[in-house]
């Protein structure tokens, strides 16, 4: 899947035609064209969006940009995910800037044909079985009734439930429900793929299961936009991110990437302990720091590798016996990034 880190022009190739009097040749260019021009427009583009409710701000000067394939997007409770999603749905409109999809204006009807959206809380007619739920929100969608039937089969047999589709939808487990969200969703075969917490609850087999499913998507050329505030489970099943912090992208790219970038940026601690002087002196000597502050209660460490430096900075108090107070990291972005990348969430 292309790089999210590239420009939105990465993805193109330039081709060397043979320029000629011959007018086939000539059509030959126009149509070689018409793919490239395809190929270059983004599944989903956000440019420069901001989204508030009222005072408090959603979503803050998002740009992103997605192709065919499976991004994760994570982030901690507020950090602006959900609304992100409902942007890209056509649910709400930016304050600032634009959302498209496939080139079209994410509210519009040409829009949402190419989007299949799973929200994170479901309300379905509970007294309907999930056959003839899918099959009605395929009639809804437009399709005529037996269009409508073939639709539903083929979806429901796409995300395993169509041996257990006549069950009353009220007596389904967390598992089964989010695979008929997933069959509606599927229903008009869109090329984009929301999905909000679509492992939540769901037991270990399930969840197999779907990661397997959604990768079989990907394989088939759509693009999935796959929502978690756990990035472990993510990992098994891409390791391409935007983490969100606070309204904005914190990092985006592969995990390998976020790492390095991480690394080759300085992170700002803030640190207290009963022995400050001390422990200055001892941070100072470690390579992983650039410098150190003290005034009366805290040290104000700038450290690189942010990785490499807790685990030296846990070593160093655990041999010296040095009691820390306070430990704090100063960079509200990077904190939460470090979070996700040091396997839990940042405090």
């Amino acid at each position: 899947m292309p790089d999210l880190l590239e420009s939105p022009d990465a993805g193109r190739r330039d081709r060397t035609l043979a320029i000629t009097a011959d007018r086939i040749a000539l059509e030959e260019r126009q149509a070689s064209a018409k793919p490239e021009a395809a190929e270059s427009t983004p599944v989903l583009l956000f440019q420069h969006v901001s989204k508030w409710y009222g005072p408090v701000i959603g979503i803050n000067q998002v740009t992103l940009e997605l192709r065919p394939g499976i991004t994760g997007l994570v982030g901690h409770n507020g950090s602006g995910k959900s609304t992100l999603l409902r942007l890209a749905a056509g649910q709400f409109r930016p304050d600032l800037g634009a959302v498209t999809i496939a080139g079209h204006d994410a509210w519009t009807a040409d829009a949402k044909r190419h989007l299949g959206y799973c929200p994170e809380l479901d309300t379905f007619y509970e007294e309907m079985s999930g056959r003839a739920f899918v099959r009605t929100m395929a009639q809804l969608v437009g399709y005529a009734r037996v269009e409508a039937r073939r639709r539903t089969e083929e979806t429901l047999e796409l995300v395993g439930m169509r041996d257990r589709a006549d069950r009353v939808l009220a007596g389904y487990s967390k598992g089964m429900r989010q695979r008929i969200k997933l069959a509606q969703a599927l229903l008009h075969d869109p090329p984009l793929l929301l999905l909000d917490e679509p492992l939540s609850g769901i037991d270990p087999i399930g969840r197999r299961e779907s990661i397997a499913l959604f990768r079989e998507l990907a394989r088939r050329g759509k693009c999935l936009l796959i929502s978690s505030h756990e990035l472990e489970e993510l990992e098994k099943l891409t390791d391409h991110v935007a983490i969100m912090a606070a309204g904005r992208i914190a990092a985006v790219g592969t995990l390998t990437q976020i790492r390095d970038l991480l690394d080759d940026h300085p992170l700002s601690i803030r640190i207290a302990s009963d022995q400050n002087r001390q422990l200055a002196g001892l941070l100072l000597d470690l390579d992983e720091v650039v410098g150190v502050e003290r005034d009366d209660h805290y040290l104000l460490v700038r450290a690189k590798n942010p990785r490499r430096f807790f685990q030296r900075l846990g070593d160093l108090v655990l041999d010296r016996m040095i009691e820390i107070r306070h430990l704090e990291t100063l960079d509200e972005s990077t904190h939460d990034v470090l979070g996700y990348l040091l396997g839990g969430k940042a405090r």
